[in-house]
């Protein structure tokens, strides 16, 4: 099989996804790597029918990456994941409406153009977890714990655009990530990047409940996603859904690089992910799941 890795410069020299094109090409297939943003590319014999069996993306959001995969798609090409998946995940703001609209537990998410203009939450709502409807790999992500701190925020915030804001969900200081290639999962757990109390950011594997496998899994089906991953606090209600990433980094997941490039091979035969059926019990809503709005 051919297929065509679009990886921006952000990640040039990542394990992910460029181990897994060497273990493609090692196993016989064909793979052009692309870097989008870098070099002069011929767009239409990109998306000439036929020339690759399938479109791999690997972006940080706002990259020129995924417009080429939207234009591959449009074509009529398959793309790993699914491009319009993709874009519904990348904009926080339309993946949180999404989620709570579909019965995932999430939290209240506001959104606003401005830092000032989250003042209106109620000051109840505080701590609050504060970052740009577009973010990725944690930029710009902050604890905001007292309404007088969001005008300190401006600065910092300058340029992101929207902006996303929800309640900061208590826990234990430690972030539970879930890992799903090909419709197997796969559990680690780090030090939370807003724990304050300073420890290192270490990840580890762990085992998965039946109700976290159960949301993890119903979060790939809500966004159509294959090779995804789901950040997921375990708060005082239950687990709650923080963040969900198209193509991760998959770090701790055992054997990995095989994993993912198996699921690749499969999803461009297929065009779906392997048949699954994980345990999903019904997802427990906590009580302040839902989205709000500021004007």
């Amino acid at each position: 099989m051919k297929f065509c890795f679009l990886v921006e410069e952000h990640y040039r020299n990542d394990g992910m996804p460029l181990d897994v094109v060497r273990q493609l090409t090692d196993w016989g297939h064909e793979v052009d790597v692309l870097r989008p943003g870098s070099s002069l590319l011929d767009l239409g014999e990109l998306v000439r029918a036929g020339s690759h069996d399938a479109w791999v993306l690997k972006t940080v959001s706002g990259g020129p990456g995924l417009g080429l995969l939207e234009a591959a798609a449009s074509a009529g090409l398959t793309t790993i994941n699914d491009a319009r998946s993709i874009r519904g995940v990348r904009d926080k703001a339309q993946a949180a409406v999404l989620a709570a609209g579909r019965g995932l537990p999430v939290p209240t998410t506001w959104a606003a153009a401005r830092p000032e203009d989250l003042a209106l939450i109620p000051a109840d709502r505080y701590p609050l977890v504060v970052k740009p409807a577009d973010g990725s790999s944690g930029r710009a992500v902050h604890r905001v714990d007292r309404p007088e701190q969001l005008s300190a925020l401006g600065q910092r915030l300058a340029g992101e655009g929207l902006l996303i804001a929800q309640p900061y969900v208590p826990n234990t200081g430690v972030d539970l990530k879930v890992y799903c290639a090909g419709g197997e999962l796969f559990g680690t757990e780090r030090t939370s990047p807003l724990d304050q109390g300073g420890r290192p950011l270490r990840e580890r594997p762990v085992e998965l409940s039946a109700e976290v496998r159960g949301i993890a899994a119903r979060v790939g089906e809500v966004f159509g996603l294959d090779l995804y991953g789901v950040d997921i606090l375990l708060g005082p209600e239950g687990p709650v859904v923080v963040d969900v990433n198209d193509f991760p980094s998959f770090r701790q997941v055992p054997q990995a690089v095989a994993k993912v490039a198996r699921a690749v091979l499969q999803l461009a035969r297929t065009g779906s992910s392997w048949p699954f059926v994980p345990a999903m019990p019904a997802p427990r809503m906590p009580a302040s799941a839902a989205v709000g709005g500021v004007a």
